[in-house]
């Protein structure tokens, strides 16, 4: 047997033994929600925003204000949370997270008028955001351990209460490159494609240290999303990859081993929706089944203002507003 066969045999025992016993808060399992109640609407964004929301700096986001304000979701989650860039430039700014991570979205939140804020793990410079309308828990912020499962881009796990329900959000943003983080010698490392062994690693321990800690989890309103950095099977028709492609690594693991469910996968099967600037679909909403069941519409956004367009310099990969495209859901909580 393989490293990689031992892998996921150990991770479905792991899992098994978690879901049988997880933290107690309050005499109630971490994420159970209420019973009965009248039906209550939810809509959710998400977005990785690029470099946090560098496109809208020059004009002090308005448009992206503007945008958001239209749209009037209950709770927004944000990859890529931190302005990284100076205005119209490839030029660092300074690593200040208290000017240019957590003061930015307490201003922005409000603008659009969301007063809750709340921020994943940070480990670098790409630490995700949730804001809300509701209170928002932290329930942890994960940057995982050194030296072999370190959480490259930190990851969150949040809990919303919205008409007496609990809803458990987790937040994540997976390693983007074909190397593994840390790799010596990257060209090598990039060869042998160990950055999806890595992806596959940063998953495994992000949902056994969320969902996988909770007591019948696949029953309670629980969602995962992010930037993944990597290819779901069920969209091969479209890419046409070998099946033993380790670009697969990653989803292959949220299906064989968690109750969540591809939101957008399943509403639209057999249609390809990129959420990128090119063709790839990198970007997710997972839910569990009584979640996914309460979902009323789900779309991935191309308008006239979120549609990437690449930056006329090409400056380090840069587009307008975003490299990557926003995922709005509804949902009735019943």
């Amino acid at each position: 047997m393989n490293n990689l066969s031992k892998s996921v045999l150990l991770s479905a025992l792991l899992l098994a033994l978690c879901c049988c016993a997880g933290p107690q808060k309050g005499g109630q399992a971490l994420g159970a929600g209420s019973e009965g109640g009248a039906p209550t609407s939810l809509r959710l964004l998400y977005w990785n925003v690029q470099n946090g929301m560098w496109s809208g700096q020059g004009e002090d986001y308005s448009r992206f204000v503007e945008w958001v304000r239209e749209k009037d979701p209950d709770i927004c989650v944000w990859c890529e949370g931190q302005a990284n860039y100076v205005t119209g430039t490839a030029d660092p700014l300074p690593d200040d997270p208290d000017k240019y991570l957590y003061g930015l979205w307490q201003d922005l939140g409000k603008r659009y008028g969301h007063e809750y804020v709340a921020f994943s793990g940070r480990r670098d410079r790409y630490a995700q955001v949730v804001t809300s309308k509701y209170p928002i828990e932290t329930v942890a912020r994960l940057t995982g351990e050194a030296p072999d499962s370190i959480v490259s881009h930190g990851s969150g796990w949040f809990a919303v209460e919205r008409g007496g329900r609990r809803l458990n959000i987790v937040t994540l943003h997976t390693w983007p490159q074909r190397y593994r983080m840390g790799a010596p010698d990257r060209e090598a490392s990039g060869a042998a494609r160990e950055g999806d062994l890595y992806r596959r690693m940063e998953i495994q321990y992000i949902c056994e240290h969320t969902i996988g800690t909770v007591a019948g989890a696949a029953g309670q309103y629980w969602m995962m999303m992010g930037d993944f950095n990597s290819r779901s099977r069920r969209d091969n028709y479209f890419y046409k990859y070998p099946d033993t492609d380790t670009r697969f690594l990653v989803h292959d693991y949220i299906h064989g081993f968690t109750p969540y469910i591809d939101v957008i996968g399943s509403l639209s099967p057999g249609k390809f929706i990129t959420t990128t600037g090119g063709e790839a679909r990198i970007d997710f909403l997972y839910c569990t089944k009584p979640l996914f069941d309460s979902v009323v519409s789900a779309e991935v956004v191309s308008d006239s203002y979120t549609t990437p367009v690449r930056d006329p310099q090409k400056l380090s990969n840069f587009w307008h507003p975003s490299d990557h495209r926003p995922i709005l859901v509804d949902f009735t909580l019943r």
